[in-house]
């Protein structure tokens, strides 16, 4: 008898259905598509072919650079013609969803005798700057990943290097053998990890195309609803891979409409901190740690655990806080409504898309503004600015022990109508939903910490460089936060709501005159003479006391030091 060939199981379990798609399916996934190509996400192909050029640039570059390097410690000249380095793409580049306008994220990939201290971030720097195609050029070498940001000819490019265990980098080097991370340190780890974590996802789901395709939607999805920012706590690129890398897996014949759906049933089903992973995790010989609460303390307090697929497996997504996984519930949950109207064809993916109005959704907010003396100061500050957000949210949670979510808003803002170099970012501030607040909020330690250790941690301080946290309510803030899109979704919002509240005017208005109707009949048919029994479903607004939240505003610059500045504001209800 013929073996039968049996197809693998990816995941770590088996699928939950096999089901194939209808022809109603395939109609919607064709919708779907048009909507992802009229919101432009595709890249054109002429920007596809810039980006590859600039790629081979850059690979130009590092391998001259990494030929001087060895020149320059003493090698021999035979050593010097040999000497090589290589460019790697990850991210979304190497996962094929680039979209229009999107970064380059690439790895360079050295001998070891080039490290990453002198070499890198001195002697490659300083031949960036001297390009004439390269601006805005920011070093950041004290990052979890390591990395140099810049453009090139007005693309954006991360630039993450590796130093590995040869005296001549090949051509053909084999990133996936996990030789190459012996003796290596823990940012050369995670720098590689990028195209190895990429490669292993496209691997390990079941038709690529449909992956892609989903993945570009729930992207668009997450950052029109403000949810995409792994930096301040939300779901990144990778987060989003793995986790519909992880419905592919379940739903193996599903197209990408299916797909979109089945994310949001799965997702607001899931019981965190479960974690969600691709492959089982593996700990080798090389003894990097892996990401294992059974043995790892601090992984048992990742609230939201998406597990790499490559060697050492970690958490993804450890930057989540109870703040931010509340607010990508609530997405979840309203998505997935959406999605089962999509189904009953009761409404349209146009309806997925609408973006969140984060400044009409909370009463209070804090405004954090800073400032610097030009735009490379500012550039550099505010990078570093935005890397500790996650520590103000998570500041607020400690401070009143969990009562108060602080919800930052991923995107920064900048008042046109003023002449200094500034940015301004916002988090949005409310009651933890089930949790009753009776004493006064004061908020006012943990934003002055916040202050004090964002000036007096980050290396490259400058005078001028300045922060403020200050206290808004939703009727104080700035106008230059409202785009035109927001106006016009705000009032088509209004509108609808009104046309909603005039519905039910009308609908109670015609109850009540069918009841008077029935009562005069009722009055003239009975003998007795009872009154109308008085209505005893009245309802009462349970109003919660007012908490109040204290903030401590003021500017703070590092020679300030820990001085109290400026006034108390308190919000007036949550």
């Amino acid at each position: 008898m013929e073996n039968l060939k049996v197809k693998p199981v990816l995941g770590v379990t088996k699928p939950i259905s096999l089901i194939k798609p209808t022809e109603f399916d395939v109609r919607r996934s064709l919708e779907l598509e048009k909507v992802l190509v009229d919101a432009k996400l595709y890249e054109v192909e002429e920007e596809e072919r810039k980006k590859e050029v600039i790629i081979e640039k850059l690979r130009e570059i590092v391998k001259r650079w990494v030929k001087q390097v060895t020149r320059w410690k003493g090698y021999t000249d035979k050593m010097v013609e040999n000497a090589n380095a290589l460019i790697l793409t990850f991210g979304s580049f190497r996962l094929g969803v680039p979209g229009p306008g999107s970064d380059i994220d690439t790895l360079c990939i050295g001998p070891s005798y080039v490290n990453r201290e002198e070499d890198f971030f001195i002697s490659l720097h300083n031949i960036l700057i001297g390009i004439k195609e390269v601006s805005e050029l920011l070093p950041i070498p004290h990052a979890h990943v390591p990395v140099m940001k810049f453009k090139f000819e007005g693309v954006s490019i991360d630039l993450l290097y590796a130093s590995v265990s040869h005296l001549t980098v090949p051509d053909d080097l084999n990133i996936y053998d996990e030789s190459i991370l012996y003796e290596a340190d823990e940012p050369t780890v995670r720098s590689l990890s990028g195209c190895r974590v990429a490669d292993q996802i496209l691997q390990l789901v079941p038709n690529v195309e449909n992956f892609r395709t989903t993945l570009r939607c729930l992207k668009f999805w997450a950052k029109r609803r403000g949810i995409y920012s792994n930096v301040t706590g939300f779901l990144g690129g990778v987060n989003l891979a793995l986790l519909v890398a992880r419905v592919c897996q379940l739903y193996p014949n599903a197209n990408p409409s299916m797909l979109v759906s089945r994310f949001f049933r799965v997702y607001t089903q899931w019981h965190w901190p479960n974690p969600v992973m691709l492959c089982p995790t593996e700990d080798k010989e090389i003894g990097f740690p892996v990401w294992d609460p059974r043995r790892n303390p601090f992984d048992r307090n990742h609230l939201m655990p998406i597990i790499t697929p490559a060697y050492p497996n970690t958490n993804s997504s450890y930057n989540v806080s109870s703040s931010t996984l509340e607010a990508m519930m609530k997405q979840f949950h309203t998505a997935n409504k959406i999605c089962n109207g999509i189904e009953l064809t009761e409404s349209s993916w146009g309806a997925l898309f609408e973006p969140f109005l984060f400044f009409r959704a909370y009463q209070n907010y804090l405004q954090v503004e800073i400032t610097a003396a030009d735009a490379d100061d500012l550039r550099a500050w505010k990078g570093w600015v935005e890397s500790r957000l996650r520590q103000l949210t998570l500041k607020v949670e400690r401070c009143t022990s969990g009562k108060l979510l602080c919800v930052p808003c991923p995107s920064g803002h900048v008042d046109k109508s003023r002449q200094s170099f500034h940015k301004t970012y916002f988090m949005g501030l409310r009651k933890k939903p089930g949790v009753e607040v009776k004493e006064v909020i004061d908020i006012r330690l943990a934003t002055q910490e916040f202050k004090e250790e964002t000036a007096n941690k980050f290396s490259f301080w400058t005078p001028g460089m300045e922060i403020n946290v200050s206290h808004v309510l939703k009727k104080q803030l700035p106008s230059y936060v409202f785009s035109d899109e927001y106006r016009t979704r705000s009032q088509s919002s209004k509108s609808t709501n009104q046309q909603h509240e005039n519905k039910r005017k009308k609908n109670s208005e015609m109850v009540d005159a069918k009841n008077r109707v029935q009562e005069n009949k009722r009055g003239r048919s009975e003998s007795d003479g009872l009154a109308k029994e008085e209505d005893s479903s009245l309802f009462q607004n349970a109003l919660l006391k007012e908490p109040r939240v204290g903030v401590g505003c003021g500017m703070l610059s590092k020679t300030q030091g820990e001085e109290a500045c400026g006034f108390t504001m308190y919000s007036q209800k949550f």
